[in-house]
């Protein structure tokens, strides 16, 4: 694709789209027209090849950076997925194994694919658990390795929003004595420069623009005012909530938050920087990292159903979110992750497909915005029939 090919003279977004890929800028710009509030970025790179590159609205530009939650998770997996790629860790082996501490209270025979795909029962702590705490996780993780899990590992599922970063960083930390976020910035980000960090340095803080909060319609405030919530229930938990009292805040339009990284929620990132991040997942930009055999182990489904925080269906693989009903955002190959703002990055191997979307306000009614699974759909309705 021509990187300096105008998209439309007429189109409501800016950047450029491959000849075939014109549906997909055409429902873009139709979103934009639709609601002036509206921002978003959104690149494909297929077969390698960069095949969508577009941005739209008042809030953002080509070059802007924001905060994607937890879509952060992306990239801890890619940092676990060189664990994995290179034997240091065995997904088949007892977590206990690389962290004694864990081995307490009914967690001894819990297994590293278990703790990773939500399946452990550890939510957090009754008590609460400060924003210092998942900053420097080695704080949470022995609160955490203390605790009896809510339900009998591998029984059932439930989100576990932000202990699962806690658990990703430990795992490093004991494999290698480092930091998720160095091990990540080393042999990832660092080496391709790609616009999805995991602690942002201040020489990137102008391009950063703040999440902007939802704006929902009179009907779409009237729903979620209407949503049923149980103060104590195990969603208050997962959100480091208890007893109906707020939990932290986690929002990476904190700075001691998007410096950190935390890798369940504290990345910062572009449409294109999570787009190239996945098609580099794949091996398509600079020196391949993961074989396509440890990506068929990372992405292989270890939980779906009916999700004991949420109530609804998710689908999950080892930290990866995979496409569910409620999400179809890729083929049943696809693995990825959505955010509380509405972002979403994902590959789908089936395709040889990478997607990045990062929207600058948040979406309704939360959690992955409905457009970027529609977009999704139109750019693998646009690939050529042979593909």
């Amino acid at each position: 694709m021509n990187p300096n090919h105008d998209s439309s003279a007429e189109s409501a977004s800016s950047g450029a789209v491959a000849p075939g890929f014109e549906a997909v800028r055409d429902r873009l710009d139709r979103y934009l027209a639709d609601e002036a509030l509206y921002s978003a970025q959104l690149a494909v790179f297929w077969r390698g090849e960069v095949v969508v590159d577009l941005v739209g609205g008042p809030d953002m530009t080509a070059d802007s950076l924001t905060g994607v939650f937890s879509v952060s998770k992306g990239a801890g997996a890619a940092a676990i997925s060189l664990l994995v790629e290179s034997g240091q860790l065995d997904l088949e082996q007892r977590v206990a194994h690389y962290w004694p501490e864990f081995a307490q209270s009914g967690k001894e025979g819990v297994l590293v694919r278990q703790l990773l795909s939500h399946q452990a029962g550890l939510l957090g702590v009754d008590e609460r658990m400060s924003l210092d705490d998942f900053l420097d996780s080695e704080v949470a993780a022995a609160r955490l390795a203390r605790e009896r899990p809510l339900w009998r590992p591998g029984s059932a599922f439930g989100y576990h929003g932000l202990t699962i970063g806690v658990f990703m960083e430990e795992l490093v930390r004991r494999i290698t004595g480092g930091s998720l976020q160095s091990l990540y910035e080393r042999e990832v980000r660092g080496q391709r420069d790609i616009d999805f960090f995991l602690g942002l340095p201040e020489s990137e803080e102008p391009r950063y623009r703040d999440v902007l909060p939802m704006a929902p319609t009179e009907q779409q405030a009237a729903e979620l005012a209407a949503q049923p919530r149980q103060p104590d229930g195990m969603a208050m938990l997962m959100f480091n909530s208890s007893k109906g009292i707020a939990g932290a805040d986690i929002s990476p339009n904190q700075r001691v938050v998007r410096a950190t990284g935390a890798s369940a929620f504290g990345a910062v990132a572009s449409g294109r920087g999570l787009a190239e991040h996945y098609a580099a997942v794949l091996g398509h930009v600079g020196t391949p990292f993961l074989s396509p055999e440890t990506n068929r182990i990372m992405s292989q489904q270890q939980s779906w159903g009916i999700d004991r925080c949420f109530g609804d269906e998710h689908c999950f693989a080892t930290v990866y979110q995979c496409p569910s009903h409620r999400v179809p955002f890729g083929s049943y190959r696809a693995f990825g992750h959505d955010g509380a703002g509405g972002a979403l990055g994902f590959a789908d191997p089936l395709h040889d497909l990478s997607f990045g979307y990062v929207p600058a306000r948040m979406a309704y009614p939360g959690g992955v915005d409905p457009k970027a699974v529609e977009l999704s759909r139109i750019v693998r309705a646009a690939l050529p029939a042979e593909a």
